[in-house]
């Protein structure tokens, strides 16, 4: 039997929401063969998807809330991940240096000797201890801290994952609509009526006969003013601020800090000159997109990393900072911290009812089993969830190398283009992985990828993404597809949306 549309505009599965959970379960339905479609009201990822620690972990602080499952799932999740994205995802160091007067030596050590079984580690290394006298690790700490202990997680370029998961959704059959606004959903007798809105103010209507909720942090407002359902909203919007600095010291290891509040903030090597430090925790009221880093998160911020390193951080030294708002579960918890950040999926539906599927919590190292659960809470309504599931091991675009082999592929890269600069080559080769070539093919000199429009972004580069990757504006390549916000200046950035809004409106009327 065809899972394919029956009928023009009936889909098996409509999506709601293109942040990593919403193109994550299009991505595994559409693998399984179900016809999908999939709405963003802005960019994908582009609200907390964009916004987080930028870290498959485990979650160690998580230990003390007794949430094994969740860091079980995430520590087996790491491995998985670097093997499907080796460009986006790598491993990274963590030194946790003991601050005298907190936790104590022993249950650190405790905690990481957990942390490094609990997960099937297999390729990580695990928890080692440090001499901050002797190691480079201590030179850039204050002098009282001796001791520390240094384990395994992994970096990913959170934003880039989510484009990915879209682009591999894509390539399996479903249509992914970025800046389409879902204004209202009616439940039929056998099906959802879904009323969509572009940016431009068109409306359509198409039908599915399952809908997902996973619009994060407008979860509730999907329920309330979408859909109108009677299922309550167990929704907590919790706060994440970081900020960016110049970099802060030499290594490539990143420091995890613990706090006299309980929190921990990481201070983790950033795009080769900087250095990212985070995150806060703060309940959340008001419109997410509305959110950002206020003067007090960036001053606790300062603050906490401060108490370690021996240069103060200051205010002046921030150079970009960012806010997210985490759609959390609510379990009841007094403090926004210690809010579950584990995922629950509420199904809504039954008795030949079309069901709908909400998701609420979750975090982006658990994005693929999240799809999985979701597809099997799906079982009696999506004749295509009773297929095998088959994400584990399927590489992201990009990421058919080895997870060792990304200096490899650079060298090939540069063998291939001579004209690059190094530094130019590992960044397509992070963004990118081996579909760097289809943006480089052809090009015979740097004059060959056309315009540059700052630091070292071309055109060749910017057409790519605008042709494969939905960007239609600066900020997109900017600040999502890339981080090279971080590397123009206002007259730079200027320039390249008002070429991108022009290469947008011809190939509209093409």
């Amino acid at each position: 039997m065809s899972l394919r549309r029956e009928q023009p505009g009936l889909f098996d599965l409509a999506v709601i929401g293109g942040g990593i959970n919403g193109c994550g379960i299009a991505r595994d339905a559409a693998g399984r063969g179900a016809s999908v479609v999939l709405f963003e009201q802005n960019d994908l990822g582009s609200g907390t998807s964009s916004a987080s620690t930028k870290l498959i972990h485990g979650g160690l602080r998580y230990l003390e809330h007794h949430e094994f499952r969740l860091v079980r799932e995430s520590l087996m999740e790491r491995e998985v991940l670097w093997g499907m994205a080796p460009h986006i995802v790598w491993p990274l160091r963590f030194v946790l240096p003991h601050h005298a007067g907190l936790r104590p030596a022993w249950l650190l050590r405790l905690g990481l000797l957990l942390y490094d079984n609990l997960g099937g580690r297999r390729r990580l290394p695990g928890t080692r201890t440090l001499d901050l006298a002797r190691d480079p690790a201590g030179a850039p700490l204050k002098p009282g801290f001796g001791r520390a202990f240094e384990y395994s997680d992994c970096w990913v370029e959170d934003s880039r994952l989510v484009v990915l998961n879209a682009r591999d959704a894509a390539a399996r059959g479903a249509v992914i609509r970025p800046r389409t606004r879902v204004v209202g959903a009616a439940r039929l007798a056998d099906r959802w009526e879904v009323t969509v809105e572009e940016a431009g103010g068109r409306r359509e209507t198409v039908q599915a006969r399952v809908l997902v909720n996973a619009a994060g942090p407008w979860v509730a407002d999907v329920l309330t003013g979408v859909v109108r359902a009677n299922t309550a909203a167990g929704v907590r919007l919790v706060q994440g601020s970081h900020i960016v600095v110049r970099r802060l010291f030499a290594h490539d290891r990143a420091y995890i800090f613990q706090n006299a509040d309980g929190r921990i903030v990481f201070a983790i090597p950033y795009e080769r000159d900087f250095t990212l430090i985070g995150t806060t925790d703060r309940d959340y009221r008001g419109d997410p997109a509305a959110v950002s880093a206020s003067e007090e998160e960036i001053a606790y911020l300062c603050a906490a990393a401060s108490e370690y390193f021996r240069d103060a951080i200051r205010r002046e030294d921030v150079v970009w900072t960012y806010s997210g708002v985490r759609p959390l579960y609510d379990d009841g918890a007094t403090k926004a911290q210690e809010a579950t950040r584990d995922y629950v999926l509420t199904l809504d539906g039954g008795d030949g009812r079309p069901a709908l599927l909400s998701v609420f919590g979750g975090k982006i190292t658990t994005y693929r089993r999240l799809a999985e659960a979701a597809l099997e809470r799906l079982r009696d309504h999506l004749p295509a969830a009773r297929r095998p599931a088959w994400t584990r091991g399927a590489v992201l675009p990009g990421g058919d190398f080895p997870v060792t082999g990304a200096d490899d592929l650079v060298a090939q890269v540069r063998r291939e283009h001579p004209y690059l600069a190094p530094a130019h080559a590992a960044r397509l080769v992070r963004a990118y992985g081996t579909d760097t070539r289809e943006i480089l093919q052809g090009a015979r000199t740097a004059a060959d990828l056309g315009r540059v429009f700052g630091a070292d972004l071309t055109e060749r580069e910017v057409r790519y993404l605008m042709r494969r990757e939905w960007a239609i504006r600066a900020d997109d390549v900017l600040w999502r597809r890339t981080k090279l916000g971080l590397r123009l200046d206002p007259a730079e950035a200027a320039a390249l949306d008002a070429f991108m809004r022009g290469g947008a409106a011809a190939s509209s009327a093409a």
